[in-house]
């Protein structure tokens, strides 16, 4: 069972449709409930009546401590991948709330089986917003641990996970002059994108309370799915989106060797009580997976650098040779996320990290290699579709580093040319001593960092890395640690999320041309043009575009509206017309379906313009919709 726990000033919901057959009857009108506890609730495989009683037991303790004696049980199926059946999972509902009650709670229940609107103000102090899991396993454990039969063993925890939630932050906002502006004096205006932003990363809400556009959109396009097989995190790809996630892997690859990179691969996992690794660790605040081989414990890795800094111990260079840039794709990187923050493609818990760490003789080359990387990753981005308006960026930095190099902050603001938003702290904790992210705010006003780099000041002299200098000496160097486009996953998230903030603002939707599954498709008349249409197909399929053909049964409307429906780029359709005068009818999604009669070698060339210099693959599924699956309902 998962729980997402919401002290709110008030919480207003209104049922909108059923979505399953056994949804409870239930008005549909608007509800309202003041000073409340919301507890979004998830049932999985598994639960019992049991857990359900010990969940109301834990929140009849917070209510307790905070002095007040209201909940609202709202169902909710979003939390988990891992679902009950819904027959056995409104039972459970029902008894929780039974239950509730019974311990003198004022309970309301929000309806089971529904789509539900709703809006809620959440109370602004430290316990507000708390996430709960609870297993059955772990409720026996617990149980024997009451009764005095065991110890409850705690999960490994890093000490910068730990320290994440205690330190204390300076905010403010970095001008472009590389001045700071208390966050308090700020007044936004013209920047309200940075100021849901800054909001969003002061209170660090980081637990997901809607579903968010774009997980319906990677559904409905077959792009990617949540695997009910595996732990919640990890997920399917279907051809379209496997051929979409390709195509940017190869692409940030691309981009990275030809800034110098050598790509590399390393394990996916390492030796837990590995003293440099374990050192690591708690200056990472990242959650691992632990697993067990034989005689070991070992943990999956959550970024490249374990890989490549043991690499780098066991090479040989002197400075002659720096900055050395070593790069890899990680397929994957594991993050065991907190329940509750795990959704779509935004949060993961195996995801794909392109990962390039440079390692530089002293500070005032880092300096200029970072300031490469910074144009490099905003180029990046640029390239694949997520242009300066769609995120802000935050660099987080001591005091004391500031004060110290506070020529080359302005440098790094005045090529932004925004303001950023600034993280500041008395002391450095962490393993870098500036770092800076950017970060796509989505359309529920929460914000997801893409591309990073980091001046790493800690991990040479912990791997004993060293490179040999002009008088023959062994020194310690630099490692810059950057991700070009961060999590290709992410930039997935942040690609749909814009495609559906778009189409808020009356544009038509869709993702950038070179990763559109389809860019052209064919629909004939009837069937007699088949022989032409395949024939026009394999002209611009020669020319490295993706095109495929509808010959299904559908009319010819249908075949447009599911087209369009599908985000297809161009969409040209084939009669009598268009084989005598060797033109073709195509509508461009970009200007809204605008029609326009082109030759076959017309739309090749328009097309072979707006994808130059990107990588190409293939069409991912049967080029006839006859012969597809269909992989999403």
């Amino acid at each position: 069972m998962r729980i997402l726990q919401l002290h709110s000033n008030f919480v207003v919901y209104t049922p909108v449709q059923k979505e399953i057959q056994i949804a409870e009857e239930a008005e549909k009108k608007e509800n309202r409930v003041e000073e409340v506890v919301v507890l979004f609730t998830a049932v999985e495989e598994g639960d019992t009546v049991a857990l359900a009683q010990k969940a109301v037991d834990d929140v009849r303790a917070f209510l307790g401590r905070q002095k007040t004696n209201r909940i609202l049980i709202y169902p909710f199926a979003h939390l988990s991948s891992n679902l009950s059946n819904p027959g056995e999972a409104l039972k459970i509902i029902q008894a929780m709330e039974v239950y509730a009650k019974e311990k003198g709670i004022e309970t309301y229940r929000a309806p089971f089986g529904w789509n539900k609107q709703f809006t809620i103000s959440i109370k602004g102090h430290p316990l507000a917003e708390q996430a709960r899991t609870y297993a059955p396993v772990a409720a026996a454990v617990e149980a024997k641990i009451e009764g005095g039969e065991c110890k409850k063993e705690e999960e490994p925890v890093s000490a910068a996970l730990k320290a994440e939630d205690k330190m204390q932050s300076f905010w403010h906002v970095l001008m472009t002059d590389g001045s700071l502006v208390p966050i308090e004096e700020y007044k936004f205006k013209g920047h309200s994108n940075l100021q849901k932003f800054s909001q969003y990363e002061i209170k660090k809400a980081r637990a997901v309370t809607q579903m968010p556009p774009h997980v319906t959109l990677m559904k409905r396009l077959e792009i990617a799915d949540y695997e009910p097989g595996s732990d919640p995190g990890n997920i399917r790809w279907y051809p379209k989106g496997r051929m979409i996630k390709s195509l940017l892997e190869q692409y940030v690859t691309t981009r990275v060797a030809a800034y110098g990179g050598m790509e590399v691969e390393t394990p996916i996992m390492y030796d837990f009580n590995h003293p440099s690794l374990k050192s690591y660790m708690n200056r990472f605040p990242a959650r691992q997976y632990v697993l067990k081989s034989e005689d070991k414990e070992l943990f999956l890795r959550f970024a490249a650098c374990f890989g490549q800094f043991l690499m780098a111990h066991d090479a040989q260079f002197s400075y002659k040779q720096l900055p050395i840039k070593l790069y890899e794709l990680t397929r994957y990187s594991f993050r065991r996320e907190k329940s509750g923050e795990v959704v779509g493609l935004k949060r993961l818990r195996a995801f794909t990290m392109p990962d390039c760490h440079a390692f530089c003789t002293d500070l005032e080359q880092a300096k200029q290699e970072f300031k490469i990387r910074f144009d490099l990753c905003i180029d990046v981005l640029d390239n694949i579709g997520l242009v300066k308006d769609d995120f802000e960026i935050a660099m987080r930095f001591t005091k004391a580093f500031y004060e110290e190099n506070k020529a080359f902050i302005a440098e790094i603001a005045a090529k932004y040319g925004k303001p950023m938003l600034a993280e500041v702290w008395n002391e450095r904790f962490f393993y870098f001593s500036l770092k800076w992210d950017l970060n796509f705010v989505d359309n529920q006003d929460k914000a997801a960092a893409l591309a990073t780099d980091q001046i790493d000041v800690e991990n040479a002299k912990r791997y004993d890395i060293t490179f040999v200098d002009e008088k023959g000496e062994k020194q310690y160097p630099l490692i810059l640690h950057c991700s070009p486009s961060g999590a290709i996953e992410r930039d997935i998230y942040a690609l749909l999320e814009k495609a559906y903030r778009e189409q808020m603002a009356g544009k038509a939707p869709m993702l950038p041309l070179w990763l559109s599954p389809t860019q052209v498709r064919l629909i004939p008349i009837s069937d007699k043009y088949m022989d032409k249409v395949e024939e026009i197909a394999k002209k611009i399929e020669a020319y490295c575009i993706r095109v495929d053909i509808d010959d299904s049964a559908s009319t010819l409307q249908k075949k447009i509206r599911e087209a369009e429906q599908e985000w297809i780029p161009y969409i040209a359709v084939v009669g009598e017309k268009e084989v005598e005068s060797g033109n073709l009818s195509v509508r461009d999604r970009e200007v809204k379906g605008a029609q326009q009669n082109l030759t076959a070698e017309m739309l090749v060339a328009k097309i072979a313009e707006k994808t130059a210099g990107k990588p190409f693959k293939p069409l991912p599924l049967p080029r006839l919709i006859s012969k597809r699956p269909q992989f999403h309902g």
